[in-house]
């Protein structure tokens, strides 16, 4: 079960030695399910929420992405698409991974087919194996990284003085559904 909310309230158990932790969920219809558990060892993640991109700011990412590609296609055929993974691979997050080279192409495939971001960078070979960057696709993307994605791509347009939005206008985007 996952649940939003905020903690309430940190205090010390002086019988037990051992902290108590107060949160406020927002989601009031779970409390059936979570009065059944009391009893029960539990296993909580706590983390600071992070907002998702929103679809303008993704949209715009997508816009810079063309104007770009169609700036860079009057010497070479370049498409939105190719601006994006580039983006992706300059400034996105990856994971390390180790591949023996027997199952490198099918996990390759399987990583790669989640989304158009979703790719797979190989870095070396070694004892059979391929270490590889696995970067994850935008749509996976917090506030914080699309904001860079997308500086990125501001950037990348002006060196070809193509018109972009404010910042105030960006930052509008990014900061629209918080």
């Amino acid at each position: 079960m996952q649940l939003t909310g905020a903690v309430s309230d940190i205090s010390l158990d002086f019988k037990t030695n051992k902290a108590k932790i107060t949160l406020l969920v927002n989601e009031r219809e779970c409390l059936n399910s979570i009065q059944k558990l009391k009893d029960d060892k539990l296993s909580i993640e706590i983390k600071k929420q992070r907002n998702k991109r929103s679809l303008d700011a993704n949209s715009y990412c997508w816009v810079l992405c063309d104007k770009v590609a169609k700036e860079l296609s009057k010497e070479t055929v370049v498409t939105k698409e190719d601006v994006y993974k580039d983006a992706i691979l300059q400034i996105g997050r990856f994971e390390p991974v180790i591949v023996t080279e027997v199952a490198y192409d099918n996990f390759k495939r399987i990583w790669e087919n989640q989304g158009l971001g979703f790719l797979v960078q190989e870095v070396s070979h070694k004892d059979k194996c391929v270490r590889v960057n696995c970067y994850y696709g935008s749509s996976t993307y917090d506030t914080k990284e699309m904001s860079l994605l997308i500086n990125l791509l501001v950037d990348l347009a002006k060196q070809y003085e193509i018109e972009t939005k404010t910042k105030a206008e960006i930052n509008s985007l990014l900061d629209s559904w918080r």
